[in-house]
């Protein structure tokens, strides 16, 4: 009997391994790689200052173009009714009956009340799952070199205002990159040369370039359309003429002789850099692995010469900004993720910024912590079933007064001055109207006594912000 060869052996050998291996490929599922992930978020801008929200009277088509090729919801919600318990309600996931930060306290010589440093922020989540992460506009969650600096909150890189307060220029002497200011002579002495939207959307350009082979997060968190009605004169002139105009003298925010034209053209600048930002992802092949989020911080503002009745910025609903009826606190909000989730779709669901972290943390593969307030709507995306919340909940001390609300379902429950004591609730049914118009308490004792217990229940004190609110 001829024996075979140690030559043929080993390979034979050599071919079942590679059969093997071949088979092993075959049956592996493809790793997918982390999507990308980019909140764009406004200042100040209405529910309904987009087209696809009813606005006749500015042009935002890119914005328009994105609700077509995603999702919109009619019932999204902010944080707050003001721009830091906003943004620390979406950074956190708490609503501000538990968050830090419930109002706007300024701390000199510049930026905020900081949070805590053991703060848990959506950031650290993405960071602990390998997502490179940026913050490029406006901060407002602390001051330069505190404990809730936005390179100590999650953030490897920022770029723009630490201060929400001296966000209210746009034509600063400097601004802030991570530690480092960056200094702009050019607009020394009230000159308008270095605007910084256009600086901040250059920016945040660089860091999708710079990170585009990494899983990635960008917080881009505009400052416009925020009073001071201030732009280049390129951008003004498109809208210069067309509307009554009563000119703005100027005072903490810059003079402003066409202050309905300049935030009109805010709005559609805005939405420009939307369509770059957009544009630059399809360029990059980055499209259908990038999930971007559009929305705005509060209702719109009357400073600096705004007049958010002409443009019916709310949407027609009751309230601006600071106040906790509907105008000041629904948002739109468009969601697009391309190959993802099905276009031209419009969500009822009832959400709000604290959704935003576990929703963010299941498109990651990040573990959610279990003590937010937020329930994630990657389901509703994804057309499949949805949690709901029972309620929402929000509270506002600042000094247009201590306010609280809730959303149960139909129900829209409403008190303001709690200080005082007896404060009476105001209770609206938004089905049969939307726009809070007939206050019924009187008509349903019974749903006032309910949303007196989940006021009490619903709000923690914040031992910081104690001084807010003497309890």
């Amino acid at each position: 009997m001829q024996l075979t060869s140690n030559k043929s052996i080993i390979s034979l050998g050599a071919t079942a391994l590679l059969s093997l291996f071949a088979c092993s490929v075959k049956n592996k599922k493809p790793e997918t790689k982390q999507p990308n992930i980019i909140y764009i978020l406004a200042d100040d801008m209405g529910y309904g200052d987009l087209g696809c929200y009813g606005q006749k009277k500015i042009k935002t088509p890119n914005l328009d173009k994105m609700a077509t090729e995603g999702v919109r919801f009619t019932n999204h919600y902010t944080g707050c009714t003001v721009c830091a318990p906003s943004r620390c309600a979406l950074m956190t996931g708490k609503h501000t009956g538990h968050s830090y930060v419930r109002g706007n306290h300024e701390m000199k010589p510049e930026g905020q009340m900081p949070m805590p440093s053991d703060t848990r922020t959506v950031a650290q989540s993405l960071q602990n799952v390998g997502y490179v992460t940026g913050c490029v506009g406006k901060w407002g969650l602390g001051y330069p070199g505190s404990d809730s600096d936005p390179l100590k909150m999650g953030f490897d890189y920022f770029f723009g205002y630490n201060c929400q307060m001296q966000a209210h220029h746009y034509y600063p002497e400097y601004l802030w990159e991570n530690d480092k200011k960056v200094l702009y002579p050019e607009n020394k002495d009230g000159k308008h040369k270095m605007y910084s939207h256009d600086e901040c959307t250059n920016k945040g350009i660089n860091f999708i370039k710079e990170n585009k082979d990494k899983p990635f997060f960008l917080y881009l968190a505009y400052a416009i359309p925020h009073a001071e009605l201030v732009l280049p004169e390129k951008y003004l002139e498109k809208y210069k003429g067309k509307f009554p105009e009563k000119p703005y003298p100027g005072a903490h925010y810059g003079k402003q002789d066409y202050p309905k034209a300049a935030y009109a053209a805010m709005v559609s600048h805005l939405d420009g850099d939307v369509g770059k930002i957009n544009a630059l992802l399809k360029e990059l092949g980055l499209d259908k692995n990038t999930i971007v989020m559009f929305t705005s911080d509060n209702g719109p503002h009357v400073e600096g010469g705004n007049d958010p009745k002409f443009f019916n910025s709310a949407g027609g609903y009751r309230g601006i900004k600071r106040d906790l009826y509907e105008g000041g606190i629904r948002t739109p909000f468009i969601v697009k993720w391309s190959g993802h989730i099905n276009e031209g779709r419009v969500s009822e669901h009832v959400s709000a910024f604290w959704d935003v972290f576990p929703t963010l943390c299941d498109v990651a593969g990040a573990v959610t912590p279990d003590d937010l307030d937020g329930i994630s709507f990657l389901p509703e995306l994804m057309g499949k079933k949805q949690a709901k919340h029972d309620f929402l909940y929000w509270e506002f001390h600042g000094y247009t007064g201590d306010k609280q609300a809730i959303r149960k379902g139909k129900w829209k429950a409403v008190r303001v001055k709690i200080k005082e004591a007896n404060t009476p609730i105001q209770l609206f049914d938004l089905e049969a109207d939307p726009y809070e118009k007939r206050d019924i308490a009187g008509q349903y004792p019974e749903v006032v006594v309910q949303m007196k217990t989940l006021f009490e229940k619903t709000h923690v004190k914040s031992e910081a912000f104690s001084f807010l609110y003497e309890e």
